[in-house]
């Protein structure tokens, strides 16, 4: 099969190569996919340069999340799967080393979810990190004893890949959402996947926007891109008994949080990597998922598509440019 693969990290486009790799087959629970699209996240391409992430094996076949088409399936599973369209997720994750950058696909069934006619191959490799973290970010507020029904919460960077389905997951289930933004353009896009209220971060006050739109009530549920750099703000706007889901932390990795602020306030922090998270909480976004394709009101976002062979641009895409949405790859020619 035709695929992408490095056998050394550094700048994508000189360590990802393209070539021929062998063929998997469906082992033991396990379906393989004929990809039609694969998607690169920014865990994706850390993995590549090397950053936080040592190699983990001798030749990766990089990207987590794609979509395509069963065309075999193994031992033990339900032949149904066969000629279904699916997306899937975790497909270079959990000690897996051959990823979706590739013609083909085997692994687990858990991991598959059906895509329905409505979704494109590539709107379909955009589900996997991304929009299962918003639905993970977004849901552990149950875990604080409440529903969002009503409630406020507030998405930090509302226009990112994951920001923008945590926008969409919170209006979902009830919520008003405000998203903090960087432009007029992802302001825009923000609204347009459902935010009462957006504030421009690099022009605006945050915590008097945040007060005003509150009526100083302040937010009960905090989705956050930037834990350590945000937690300043996030601390003069939580209400008591409020949550914080965060999924990334560039801005400090080493904050700083005094044991009476988390108790006086009575806060739940939860960091949220999807790879680690509970199955059934994975096996609840999947399905959340594959409803609401159903239902016809999940918006995505492609910033750019590049094809298998261009791998190593589409990486430095995520990598070294600005960019409005999932970088896609299209794995079949």
């Amino acid at each position: 099969m035709k695929a992408a693969w490095y056998t050394r990290q550094g700048k994508p486009t000189e360590v990802i190569q393209f070539g021929e790799q062998r063929t998997p087959h469906a082992g033991a629970d396990e379906v393989r996919v004929r990809l039609h699209a694969s998607s690169v996240n920014p865990a994706d391409s850390n993995r590549t340069v090397g950053r936080t992430y040592a190699m983990e094996g001798p030749l990766i076949i990089p990207n987590s999340d794609g979509a395509g088409i069963v065309d075999e399936v193994g031992a033990g599973v339900d032949a149904a799967w066969l000629n279904r369209r699916v997306w899937l997720y975790n497909g270079q994750r959990g000690g897996r080393l051959l990823g979706t950058a590739a013609e083909y696909i085997a692994l687990n069934v858990d991991l598959v979810s059906e895509l329905p006619d409505n979704t494109c191959f590539d709107e379909g490799a955009c589900l996997g990190i991304p929009c299962m973290t918003a639905h993970r970010c977004v849901t552990l507020f149950a875990n604080t004893g409440g529903d969002l029904q009503g409630k406020t919460v507030l998405v930090t960077g509302g226009a990112g890949a994951v920001g923008h389905y945590a926008v969409q997951w919170a209006k979902r289930f009830g919520a008003r959402v405000i998203a903090t933004v960087s432009s007029p353009e992802k302001a825009a896009h923000a609204t347009a996947a459902g935010a009462d209220l957006t504030v421009n971060y690099r022009d605006e006050d945050v915590v008097a926007r945040v007060r005003e739109f509150t009526a100083n009530a302040g937010v009960q549920h905090v989705v956050d891109v930037d834990f350590g750099g945000n937690l300043a703000t996030t601390l003069a706007l939580i209400a008591v008994n409020g949550s914080i889901a965060y999924y990334a932390t560039k801005g400090n990795t080493t904050p700083t949080i005094t044991a009476p602020e988390l108790m006086r306030k009575n806060l739940s922090v939860h960091g949220v990597l999807l790879n680690g998270a509970p199955h059934a909480a994975r096996k609840r976004a999947q399905n959340d998922i594959v409803q609401w394709l159903k239902d016809d009101g999940l918006r995505h976002t492609i910033s750019s598509v590049f094809p298998l062979a261009r791998t190593g641009e589409a990486h430095s895409a995520v990598e070294f440019q600005a960019k409005l949405g999932t970088v896609v790859v299209e794995c079949q020619n």
